[in-house]
């Protein structure tokens, strides 16, 4: 003799009732216990546990699949309690038995599957924003590259379920979509190569939205990443957008995921001034600069001798760096330095030229001077006394 499932016994208990009043009892008994555990209790003990970003979004997941477990078990429980049992399973067997009730059976449930899946990219696409929203390191573009991802292989999962709901041979389709892969592969391989680069960049992060960066000449604020292309604001207004695939594959210069930024300026000190002072003049001028940081400190180093004067290179640090604050730090020290030099008496000479030239030449001819003829003095003493 085969024992009693789970199951059977609890259709057993349910279609025990025959009284009007039992069923309305066990009714109401049944919608307070699913709604007080599923949506008072369940949430709580779930919301206890959860102590991370990636833990939130697993456990609201587990908390929905649990709330509509128990509302499809309850509408069972309420079916057989109220008698519609032998109806259900009478309604199973001729969908089993009669083509056209199998065909609307698995017309409505690929209908089902389809806004199953769709109910559950709906929930995914708010899950992976609140996910983002907890996980400082989830960016905006590894938070796009999850969802798409997600979603992908969510409908095509739905897509193979609905196939063998309706009975087919997912063998000849797999062929099938091999060939087409490499068409589309070779028709679209820019696209594709984009596509792959931008789920490189996904994981490599090289940058991110709002850096300051310089990809292959192109250089601009990153306002956006997405899967096939990014997309740079320059500092003329313009919108620049750059294929994944070039981005990968070209050097980038990232100015702000530091934090800090350098920056180098240069200063001409006439060849009379000493090179120390000027150099400590200048470092203290910078360094009264709100502009720019304290640590690292800004450094002064003298760096060649120019045409008319000795090259003083001055480096110093901006945090949080933007090109304004790099405009505004630089125009700062210029400012800073030229007032410190004027009050030190530290000339910032103009270029300048020193002519020469050769005694056996006659040298040169300064008019409106003595000897402005062309002639020395001694030539034209001599030649007025021969007058």
């Amino acid at each position: 003799m085969l024992q009693a499932t789970p199951v059977d016994a609890a259709r057993s208990f349910l279609t025990g009732f025959e009284t009007l009043g039992a069923r309305v009892g066990v009714t109401a008994l049944l919608v307070v216990v699913v709604t007080a555990f599923g949506w008072l209790l369940l949430p709580r003990l779930i919301e206890g546990v959860q102590n991370s970003a990636l833990q939130w979004a697993v456990s609201g997941a587990i908390l929905r699949a649990a709330q509509l477990s128990l509302l499809v078990g309850g509408g069972l429980s309420l079916l057989y309690l109220w008698g519609f049992g032998p109806t259900l399973s009478t309604l199973s067997e001729e969908v089993t038995s009669d083509s056209e009730l199998r065909t609307l059976g698995r017309t409505l449930g690929s209908v089902a599957v389809f806004f199953a899946a769709y109910a559950v990219a709906r929930y995914l696409s708010n899950a992976v924003a609140n996910l983002g929203r907890h996980a400082d390191w989830l960016t905006d573009h590894q938070e796009e590259i999850l969802l798409r991802t997600a979603q992908l292989f969510l409908f095509g999962f739905a897509g193979i379920v609905i196939l063998g709901i309706w009975d087919t041979n997912l063998g000849g389709l797999l062929v099938g979509a091999g060939f087409l892969g490499i068409v589309v592969g070779f028709a679209a391989r820019q696209t594709l190569g984009s596509l792959i680069a931008g789920f490189v960049l996904m994981f490599s992060r090289p940058f991110t939205i709002g850096d300051w960066v310089e990809i292959g000449g192109e250089e601009g604020i990153v306002t956006d990443i997405t899967i096939f292309h990014t997309r740079l604001e320059n500092f003329d207004g313009e919108f620049v957008i750059i294929p994944n695939d070039r981005v990968s594959d070209r050097p980038i210069t990232n100015r702000s995921q530091k934090g800090l930024l350098r920056i180098r300026v240069d200063v001409s000190v006439d060849y009379e001034a000493d090179p120390d002072r000027a150099k400590q003049v200048a470092i203290e001028a910078i360094s009264n600069c709100s502009e720019v940081v304290d640590a690292p400190p800004p450094q002064v180093f003298p760096k060649e001798f120019g045409d008319s004067a000795v090259v003083l290179e001055m480096r110093f640090w901006i945090d949080h760096p933007t090109p304004p604050r790099k405009w505004k730090a630089v125009s700062a020290v210029v400012s800073a330095v030229k007032s410190a030099f004027e009050e030190e008496g530290i000339k910032i000479p103009f270029p300048q030229r020193e002519l020469t030239g050769r005694a056996e030449a006659g040298g040169f001819d300064v008019r409106g001077q003595p000897g402005s003829n062309g002639a020395s003095e001694d030539q034209q003493a001599e030649a007025h006394g021969n007058d």
